[in-house]
């Protein structure tokens, strides 16, 4: 089973330095290179407290410079607002730099916020994020490049630097059955988003797993990363409270977003099916306890080493992708229950 770590820079309060924020998650990266972990995921986000980390490429470098053996993932590059020829250049560039450590993870995004900042229409989006992921992959594919698409057209381009990595490992987000149905008909590998329920997960893999077959590729041998966030303490007591003060941070400055964008994507209407994330804000009266009791892994080590345990027997999971909610959350992981399974 491997492990990863879902990398945010987030700045609740703006209660410390930023440089602070950046320091504290370069060390414990410098941790994760020596302890077995497989990649560091880095998550994009512009134009907000919740992950001051607008370039994942740029702060992929310099991963890469300080450590040695982990791999440098992107969860996501948001595709749907670079130019794809740019995006493919930074991240073959990342590679060569990185000595061939680059995990491609690619989104299209969600906050309207920065849609409405990038110019792009919520209603295009995952149309421009496809035609990018397109384009990108051709970049790195052949010699030289000539496209004409929706939004973008080339002709005989060659795009420099190519990826070290031959193919380049690629996963694409993917949340709701559509787009779990687009990714397996290319035969892409998906990443499991962190807001769903672990039944919801299980579902949709058994999903994806079906969509490939149908469409002629097999699901043996592929890393799919589930993301799950991580409350954890000495007491049960400790780990809610962790995962209470997670939660509502989130829901203060990114699930409601999310939310938001989907109804806009959809011309206001809600797509099918609902994603874990609207019944959360829905139905429930309490949603911060419903995500910390359903959706994220939260307890003391003993109670998430079973969790984990019963996350491979019955979704299955094969590899974990953590996002702490503390940074003690992440100590004790590494200390208690990394080992575990090692």
């Amino acid at each position: 089973m491997k492990f990863g770590v879902l990398q945010f820079f987030s700045w609740p309060g703006r209660r410390v330095p930023l440089a602070t924020v950046y320091e504290r998650a370069f060390q414990r990266m410098e941790v994760m290179d020596k302890t077995g972990y497989d990649a560091v995921w880095l998550a994009e986000h512009h134009f907000s407290t919740y992950s001051v980390c607008p370039s994942v490429h740029i702060m992929g470098t310099h991963i890469a410079a300080k450590t040695e053996n982990i791999r440098i993932g992107t969860a996501i590059s948001l595709a749907s607002f670079y130019h794809p020829l740019r995006l493919a250049e930074e991240v073959a560039l990342l590679d060569n730099i990185s000595g061939g450590r680059v995990n491609w993870g690619a989104g299209r995004g969600f906050d309207p916020t920065e849609h409405k900042m990038f110019g792009v229409e919520p209603s295009e989006s995952y149309a421009r994020f496809r035609e990018a992921v397109e384009i990108v992959l051709a970049a790195w594919k052949n010699e030289r490049l000539s496209y004409e698409g929706e939004f973008w057209r080339f002709e005989d381009v060659e795009v420099l630097p190519k990826p070290l990595q031959d193919p380049m490992p690629v996963w694409l987000a993917a949340t709701s059955l559509e787009a779990i149905e687009w990714t397996a008909q290319r035969g892409h590998t998906i990443m499991m988003d962190p807001h769903a329920t672990h039944p919801e997960i299980a579902k949709k893999r058994a999903f994806y797993k079906q969509a490939l077959e149908t469409a002629g590729f097999s699901i043996s041998g592929r890393d799919i990363p589930m993301a799950r966030t991580l409350a954890m303490g000495a007491t049960a007591r400790e780990a809610e409270a962790v995962g209470q003060r997670g939660a509502e941070f989130m829901f203060g400055s990114y699930l409601r977003k999310k939310a938001n964008i989907r109804g806009a994507a959809a011309g206001g209407q809600k797509t099918q099916p609902l994603e874990a994330l609207d019944q959360t804000m829905q139905a429930a009266q309490d949603p911060v306890a419903r995500y910390v009791n359903e959706i994220a892994i939260c307890g003391t080590p003993e109670k998430v080493i079973d969790d984990i345990q019963e996350m491979q027997e019955t979704l299955p999971l094969e590899y974990l992708m953590i996002a702490p909610l503390s940074h003690a959350s992440f100590v004790m992981f590494t200390e208690k229950v990394l080992p575990h399974f090692q």
